[in-house]
């Protein structure tokens, strides 16, 4: 994740997705059986939908929810898409 993003309100997977792309091609190239996670950003259903869509293993969440003034409801947004 850019650290740019990291703590941010916009998601690496919509921000910039190639980097997303990019580390999913990577790890397949060096084994199949690495999980790539999303981190930077996830904050929205959207963004899981986004990561998942790109081709990430799962997400990674901390400000996100833990800054947000109704954390249940984040997290209930946050699951919908899966």
């Amino acid at each position: 994740d850019p650290p740019e993003l990291i703590g941010g309100d916009e998601s690496v997977a919509t921000a910039d997705p190639d980097i997303v792309r990019d580390a999913v091609d990577a790890a397949g190239d060096v084994n199949d059986d690495v999980d790539v996670f999303c981190g930077a950003g996830i904050a929205t259903g959207e963004d899981v939908a986004a990561a998942r869509d790109l081709g990430a293993d799962g997400v990674l969440l901390a400000s996100g929810v833990a800054l947000a003034n109704d954390p249940e409801a984040v997290l209930r947004d946050l699951v919908d898409p899966l």
